[in-house]
């Protein structure tokens, strides 16, 4: 330590700002750097997010559309080409009903399920699901299976 670097200790000394609302000898008293009047004068003030001022904001300008069915059936859609891969691995044998598809992981019991044509489907198959596509139900008939719908 030499005269050339001593400092004082940290937080010690006040950085050079004024205290504000402190009296008017303080040259920030009085209304405290916030001017007159308005609600940014007033204690409690915060901007609501998106504020512009008083000008429409633009989340109330841009319009909305569109709409929600409450009536839409969402329903889990399962390919041909899914049911055979598990045709191959010996998983299902002739017959695909709701509770195996829930056994295999491709719906859950509250799902509704449809099956779709994507796909081949080489082996004879008894298919059970709520609804099928015309391409699927073609394609597991004319591999000699059946499409029951639920």
């Amino acid at each position: 330590m030499e005269l050339n670097n001593l400092k004082p200790a940290k937080g010690s000394v006040r950085a050079n700002t004024k205290r504000i609302g402190r009296g008017q000898g303080s040259g920030k008293g009085g209304t405290s750097t916030r001017g007159h009047k308005g609600a940014k004068s007033r204690s409690g003030y915060s901007k609501k997010i998106g504020f512009e001022g008083g000008q429409m904001p633009l989340q109330r300008r841009v319009p909305k559309f569109g709409f929600n069915n409450r009536n839409r059936k969402e329903y889990q859609g399962i390919n041909l080409d899914t049911l055979q891969k598990l045709v191959d691995n010996g998983q299902i044998k002739d017959t695909v009903d709701f509770q195996t598809l829930i056994d295999n992981r491709l719906a859950t019991k509250s799902e509704l399920v449809k099956i779709l044509g994507r796909g081949e489907l080489k082996a004879k198959l008894k298919v059970t699901a709520h609804k099928f596509t015309a391409t699927a139900k073609e394609a597991i008939e004319a591999a000699g299976g059946e499409a029951v719908t639920l």
